[in-house]
């Protein structure tokens, strides 16, 4: 292999001749496969990304500074082995030809063929690093940047027999070759990941998706990542969560040093430095700060002199333009920044149901008004709802530009902000504020009504946990009728073929991973207390399958509310999730839901429910009475996220037996003035069941129905409105149960 590799430079050197004197002219090559060479765009001379790479460093630097060649070659592999060498391609020796200054290699798509990489994958790294080389042969001083492969979606055919697992090999691979060879690593892949919408054929970009790559090469040469920016979340009023190293990160431009000063009284208590990468990330760490308030939070980029980057960055690492011909600063001041506990209040429309929809409007006020910036709110609300309307054009394009929710900052609780907040999130907030005094309370809710559990999971987590669910939902059997159907309704004139507006990939917050993306991701790695989650309407039709995606729910967050450092995360598998069981409502699938719900709470770790089944409207899936579900939610908060002392459950069966006779009994925990006259019914072998006779006894309950000889099973609310009133001393309502009998 190494001979190769010197042949290779050798013939290269051979045939380079003399080189040329430097070029006041920036030359810089776009060496890639068919995405480079822009296949399926009706027009690639205008849209291509290489073109529109050359339109954005003409309008920064003027025209005459730069020259974009575009050297993509359909079909081409990187492998020297594979169906279709680059190096064997004329636009291989066109790239020599052109003697680049910056080099930019977009390779690796191809090599996830059959063909290639399960025979020829241990050759990968070592052609990249010889095709590197090709290039530093012709211009020794050339400036390398090699790229994380975009995207290939759930849509093409060979996904799962072998794609999905060779693009993350191949991933991999490249980064090991940008470390190898001290070249600058683009990753091209993150930006596009969360866009399935701008690829029509799942493998190639549309002319939108080109201008998203353009842009990103465009950063990556220039440094200029748009300036100082912090996460979405950061603001002024803000509550950063207490007792915790914290990480403050963002981008800047290129090779910038940011400075991060916390302040009370104008006094700085704390001080830390970063310096953005390649990529214009940065990172710095707050050292945990006690419960309190009010901060003041600044961060300042400047750019590094000279000398100063010598010291910082090591030799390759690649110049900014920006940075090199002007200084520059910038400085974004948080005002008003306390330390907390932060939740997240997540879920569908029982969730985001507001204060003043709900019959304890002027009370939740009153509490408003007292509690004051003691508790503090981000509400997230969806830009436009998923009512049965047809959305216009501008609804359809923002929606899949991922602008779906209006992130309307921090705000401290008063009648103005608390009216269109969450109801349930409001009183959860509420109860905590009055229990843990002087602890300042965040509760950030981006609740959607009618929204799918699968369109809260990440993209990754689905592709290789159940890609299916990904292909067609609108059209498959794995969303509920209902809600395939309001999408349908919602995105109509995306899918009319006489529309202007037609796009048969048209996202809908009810898609997997939409929401995820929309309004999961713009919050990632800022740290959480825990959340509370109010779905399950939109997923009641099928159990099993809701039991899968809850699971990967909870990973998916846990993973995103964690730590980020510059190579590792450090995850939060403890993060805690108080989830509501849905409420009474006539439907005929719902007691067994929330059966499920029940059990999931049991089986899952750092995960605890709150029962609402006596609160529900038979008429109305948005029961009007919230102020009990918040406050159900805090009191499973304080128990286990805060170690109090108090009730915070309600009973919970614990065995069912074979009693004297023909009667079950029921043992239960959290049972203290056990009371039920009503909800209990038995079966026998035939599992029919009767009304049975109920005989509360201290924590135990004897069941006995003259229609069941020998009972085998029992059951308690099992209908989808019910009236079963089994509850504690604290007037908490058990939940729906189905239990075997045990002889």
């Amino acid at each position: 292999m190494k001979s190769t590799r010197l042949l290779l430079l050798l013939m290269l050197l051979l045939s380079a001749g003399v080189l040329q004197a430097k070029n006041t002219i920036i030359k810089v090559a776009c060496v890639g496969n068919s995405v480079t060479y822009g296949y399926g765009l009706k027009d690639r001379d205008h849209d291509a990304y290489p073109v529109r790479l050359q339109e954005m460093l003409d309008s920064k630097y003027g025209s005459g500074r730069f020259e974009v060649g575009n050297f993509g070659r359909s079909g081409a592999t990187l492998l020297y082995k594979g169906h279709r060498p680059y190096i064997l391609q004329p636009e291989f020796r066109q790239a020599l030809d052109f003697r680049p200054d910056w080099v930019v290699i977009h390779l690796g798509l191809n090599d996830t063929d059959p063909r290639n990489w399960p025979d020829w994958k241990e050759e990968f790294i070592p052609n990249y690093r010889a095709l590197i080389d090709s290039f530093l042969v012709v211009n020794p001083d050339a400036r390398i940047l090699i790229c994380k492969m975009t995207p290939i979606f759930d849509r093409h055919s060979r996904f799962q027999s072998g794609t999905r697992d060779w693009h993350a090999q191949i991933q991999e691979a490249i980064e090991k070759v940008a470390w190898g060879a001290q070249a600058q690593l683009v990753d091209l892949y993150t930006p596009l990941h969360s866009r399935p919408d701008l690829f029509p054929d799942a493998l190639h970009p549309n002319p939108e998706g080109a201008k998203i790559l353009a842009r990103t090469v465009y950063s990556a040469l220039t440094g200029d990542y748009g300036g100082l920016r912090l996460p979405v979340l950061y603001g002024s009023g803000m509550v950063l969560q207490r007792d915790e190293n914290l990480a403050i990160y963002g981008t800047a431009n290129a090779r910038q040093q940011v400075t991060v000063v916390l302040k009370k009284d104008g006094e700085v208590i704390q001080e830390s430095k970063a310096y953005s990468k390649a990529d214009g990330f940065w990172k710095t760490t707050l050292e945990a700060v006690k419960a309190g308030g009010p901060y003041t939070l600044t961060v300042t980029s400047t750019t590094l002199s000279k000398d100063d980057r010598s010291v910082h960055y090591p030799s390759h690492y690649p110049l900014s333009l920006e940075n090199l011909t002007k200084k520059s600063t910038q400085t974004i001041t948080y005002d008003d920044v306390c330390f907390g506990d932060v939740w997240l209040a997540s879920g569908q429309s029982n969730m985001e149901l507001r204060v003043d929809q709900c019959n304890t409007l002027g009370q939740d006020l009153a509490d408003a008004a007292r509690l004051d910036s003691r508790l503090r709110l981000y509400n997230m609300p969806a830009r436009a709802r998923t009512d049965a309307v047809e959305w216009d054009d501008s609804v359809l394009a923002y929606t899949n530009q991922l602008r779906h929710m209006d992130f309307q900052g921090w705000k401290a609780a008063s009648a103005a902000s608390v009216a269109p907040f969450s109801a349930v999130a409001f009183n959860f907030g509420r109860v905590l504020c009055d229990s843990l005094k002087d602890v300042p309370i965040g509760i950030i809710c981006n609740a959607v009504g009618g929204s799918t559990t699968e369109s809260w999971i990440d993209r990754s987590t689905l592709e290789w946990e159940l890609p299916n669910i990904l292909r067609d939902w609108r059209n498959g059997d794995y969303g509920q009728p209902w809600a395939r159907g309001r999408m349908t309704q919602n995105i109509a004139h995306a899918l009319d073929k006489e529309s202007a507006a037609y796009n048969p990939l048209q996202r809908h917050p009810y898609d997997p991973c939409y929401l995820y993306e929309a309004a999961i991701q713009p919050l990632e790695h800022y740290i959480l207390k825990g959340v509370i989650w109010y779905q399950g309407e939109s997923n009641a039709h099928n159990v099993e399958l809701h039991e899968k995606l809850f699971r990967l729910l909870e990973q998916s967050w846990r993973n995103a509310f964690s730590t980020r450092y510059e190579s590792f995360q450090v995850t939060r598998q403890t993060l805690p999730f108080y989830t509501v069981q849905l409420s009474s409502l006539p439907r005929p699938s719902w007691p067994a839901f929330r059966d499920s719900q029940r059990r999931l709470a049991k089986e899952l770790p750092w995960t605890w429910m709150a029962v609402t089944t006596d609160l529900g409207d038979p008429a109305d899936v948005h029961y009007r009475s919230k102020r009990p579900v918040g406050e159900r939610l805090a009191l499973q908060a304080l128990a286990h996220t805060y170690s109090r002392s108090l009730e915070s459950e309600g009973p919970k069966v614990v065995s069912a037996k074979q009693g004297e006779g023909e009667s079950v009994v029921l043992w239960f925990r959290h049972a203290d003035g056990l009371t039920c006259t009503r909800g209990f019914e038995m079966a026998g072998h035939d599992g029919i069941f009767y009304p049975a006779d109920i005989e509360v006894n201290g924590s135990a309950i004897r069941l006995t129905s003259p229609e069941v000889f020998y009972p085998v099973a029992v059951r308690y609310g099992w209908s989808g409105f019910t009236d079963a009133d089994l509850r504690n001393a604290q007037g908490l309502p058990a939940s729906t149960f189905y239990m075997k009998v045990e002889d």
